[in-house]
């Protein structure tokens, strides 16, 4: 419902920041993705990088993953934080002006990436490629995200804090500290930098980042979404309230310590390594444990499934994230990772993660989102379930071939005749992979299919209408 033009903005919630993220999202979506299909393809046809520098592989793809994780992923979140704490507090949010700052600054750092990593500008770090003076510019941005992240809850009306909300707290706390100390460097040029750390403290510290840039980024933020937006859209409480709370606490304490498993069989200390996967291992059951609590949120409404297409992009996304927590801890067992480690069982690993439950939920909670900014029925439900259905078979042709792909990859490796010599040569282990390059480019094309899709549906739903004011209603204490 719109609201009276005489009433003052702090009456109303900011929508338009929410709707400006929202919208980048879905943009960056269908960009990143389509870079990935790419790569994917010249895995399968190497000579599609025509011989250009800017087109290889080792370039593009970390503008992929920078623009799935950071400028897909990253929207989504700075979106849907922004949405529920507002929602969750009854105020609007801290500041306008800086959470305007956040998206122009946000989407700066997206642009100075895509110009750069294509130049080969880049500090070789996995997701943390950016050179040092991006580097400032995002630890800019992130501070001042969180001051109008914490100041709207410090201002809240309601003395309850919700459980997304911390959720949402620890994982912007938790990348500020990840990104400074990991991006720390001396730099040489303006375009150039060398780490601050050296070896194997370099490597360690790295995956400390790595790891918890999965961890919290794409875990705790994303853990922030389904708590809001799966009791919304399925109308129920949350399964168990202090099941999220110990949930919380517990992932939070186990996950900042899962970064050596990715540094197994390495120069890194035995004990850091063992260390490494123990924690690993344990954070299956506050992940588990999570998991049950979203599903179980369905208890007694699961009939809505058959008709809510935007229920199953939120519950399947869970249940993905139930499968991916799984293997993650499996894969980090030593004599796992002995088979594992090099191979594309670790590519389709991420993927299910990435496609199945950073895709989903997000998708999810845009669907819910965006007609609700604008005040608008979404265009086509109809097209909402075909893009779950395809984005669904896509994930599957994908994390499927990887994991054949990978397991056998690892036992072409290390077989080995009686005489001792490796029976495989590695040119053999790579023309083996050729048909399920072409199965992974395949899946990997109906997701961005998906994605196309839910932009020509979202693009239906809101042309020619504006972020409307939502009046805020009284505390309900």
């Amino acid at each position: 419902m719109g609201v009276d033009e005489s009433m003052s903005t702090e009456n109303t919630y900011n929508y338009r920041v929410v709707s400006q993220f929202a919208i980048m999202t879905v943009v960056w979506g269908a960009v990143g993705m389509l870079v990935g299909v790419f790569i994917a393809a010249q895995m399968a046809w190497p000579q599609l990088n025509f011989d250009v520098s800017w087109l290889t592989f080792g370039r593009l793809r970390p503008l992929h993953t920078n623009a799935v994780i950071f400028a897909f992923g990253g929207s989504a979140l700075f979106a849907t934080s922004y949405y529920v704490v507002q929602r969750t507090c009854y105020v609007r949010l801290f500041s306008d002006k800086l959470a305007a700052f956040t998206f122009w600054g946000w989407q700066a750092i997206i642009v100075l990436a895509v110009v750069t990593l294509p130049l080969g500008v880049t500090t070789s770090k996995e997701y943390a490629e950016l050179e040092w003076p991006i580097d400032v510019l995002i630890a800019v941005v992130w501070i001042a995200y969180a001051i109008v992240f914490f100041g709207t809850l410090i201002k809240r009306k309601i003395k309850h804090i919700y459980v997304a909300n911390w959720f949402f707290g620890g994982f912007i706390l938790t990348i500020a500290i990840l990104h400074v100390v990991n991006s720390m460097a001396i730099p040489a040029s303006f375009t150039k930098s060398y780490s601050m750390f050296a070896g194997v403290q370099d490597a360690m510290i790295q995956w400390w980042y790595g790891h918890n840039a999965v961890g919290f980024f794409l875990t705790a933020g994303f853990l922030g979404i389904m708590y809001y937006f799966i009791p919304k859209q399925a109308n129920r409480p949350v399964y168990s309230y202090r099941l999220s709370v110990v949930h919380f606490w517990a992932l939070v304490f186990t996950y900042i310590w899962a970064g050596p498993h990715h540094l197994h069989y390495t120069a890194l200390p035995d004990w850091a390594q063992s260390l490494g996967m123990v924690f690993s291992i344990v954070l299956l059951a506050p992940s588990w444990g999570g998991m049950i609590n979203g599903i179980m949120t369905l208890s007694g409404a699961w009939e809505k499934l058959r008709t809510d297409p935007i229920l199953k992009f939120l519950i399947v996304s869970v249940s993905f994230y139930g499968m991916s927590t799984f293997e993650g801890p499996l894969m980090a067992i030593k004599t796992v990772n002995a088979l594992s480690h090099y191979t594309d069982w670790t590519i389709g690993h991420v993927h299910s993660g990435a496609l199945g439950w950073v895709g989903f939920v997000s998708m999810g909670a845009l669907y819910y989102l965006i007609p609700r900014l604008f005040n608008r029925e979404i265009y086509s439900l109809k097209l909402v379930e075909a893009h779950f259905w395809v984005a669904t078979i896509g994930i599957v042709l994908y994390i499927v071939s990887m994991w054949i792909a990978g397991i056998m990859q690892g036992l072409m490796w290390r077989a080995v005749n009686p005489d001792g010599t490796l029976t495989y040569t590695f040119v053999e282990s790579v023309q083996a992979m050729h048909p399920y390059y072409i199965i992974r480019f395949l899946g990997g094309a109906m997701f961005l299919a998906g994605m196309l899709m839910m932009a020509y549906n979202l693009y239906r739903t809101v042309v020619g209408a504006k972020p409307h004011e939502a009046a805020i209603p009284a505390a309900a204490h």
